[in-house]
């Protein structure tokens, strides 16, 4: 566990060395009794620290208990507080932790939600164990593949986009643009190509590592890449409502284009 001033600010504190499962803490939110405790098991069996919380509640008091964990997972449904204000809690108190999602809707428009709210990933309660595993290991960085940016490129300064690469700083026009870590690596990677079309699949694998699967079907991960894109549109419209830096190629990926207005 780590103290709370430790754990405050930007997401990139998050995403430094990776370092093994046994030194990792998780806070795991779920009502229903049989599987949390199930994946409480599992994931002791896998060398994690794990504490419980029955509701959000309960989640609440863990979290202002003076130390936090290294990363959530978290329950959608539950009684008088859900996953949701949990997560908006913790925005709001400047908790920066990587949240995975556990929900049984497997809707896009639940996962779009709990993107835009935060959370790192998003994940059916059906999925398997294995899976689960795979995609806490990637949130949390632990023995997860390098991501595909290079940041050779140093800072990016580019038209009205200045990007620094050490700090993962965003600004346009001058104004700093509030990114995330993963979607700072997607602007990252759009920009320091600006005019090439880059694929979903090369986007998807800077969030979730090379050769990483998920969704259903052989492109099923393009719904996840086209909820980051919206998502990191929106953050620069937020700023400047013209924005049009990032263009999309149907059927293929996005390109950064320069979008000066």
């Amino acid at each position: 566990m780590r103290s709370i001033t430790a754990s405050l600010g930007r997401t990139e504190k998050l995403n430094a060395m990776k370092i093994p499962h046994e030194k990792m803490s998780i806070l795991l939110v779920d009502d229903d009794d049989l599987y949390r405790e199930t994946l409480i098991q599992n994931l002791g069996d896998d060398g994690y620290n794990v504490t419980e919380a029955r509701n959000g509640e309960e989640a609440l008091t863990v979290l202002q208990s003076g130390t936090l964990p290294d990363g959530v997972i978290l329950d959608w449904n539950m009684p008088r507080m859900n996953g949701m204000q949990v997560l908006r809690w913790m925005r709001d108190q400047d908790i920066a932790l990587p949240v995975l999602f556990l929900t049984g809707h497997n809707d896009q428009i639940y996962e779009e939600s709990a993107l835009d709210g935060g959370a790192a990933d998003f994940i059916d309660k059906s999925r398997s164990y294995s899976i689960l595993k795979k995609r806490l290991a990637l949130v949390l960085n632990v023995n997860a593949p390098e991501t595909t940016v290079d940041h050779r490129h140093g800072d990016i300064i580019r038209h009205s986009l200045t990007l620094r690469s050490e700090a993962k700083r965003a600004l346009w026009k001058g104004t700093e643009i509030d990114l995330t870590v993963s979607e700072f690596d997607i602007v990252y990677l759009l920009a320091s190509n600006p005019g090439v079309d880059i694929r979903f699949r090369q986007i998807y694998d800077v969030v979730h590592g090379s050769g990483f699967w998920a969704g259903h079907g052989e492109d099923g991960f393009r719904p996840n890449v086209r909820t980051f894109i919206k998502r990191i549109r929106k953050k620069f419209r937020d700023v400047d409502p013209l924005f049009d830096a990032i263009e999309n190629y149907p059927g293929f990926g996005y390109r950064w284009t320069g979008g000066d207005s």
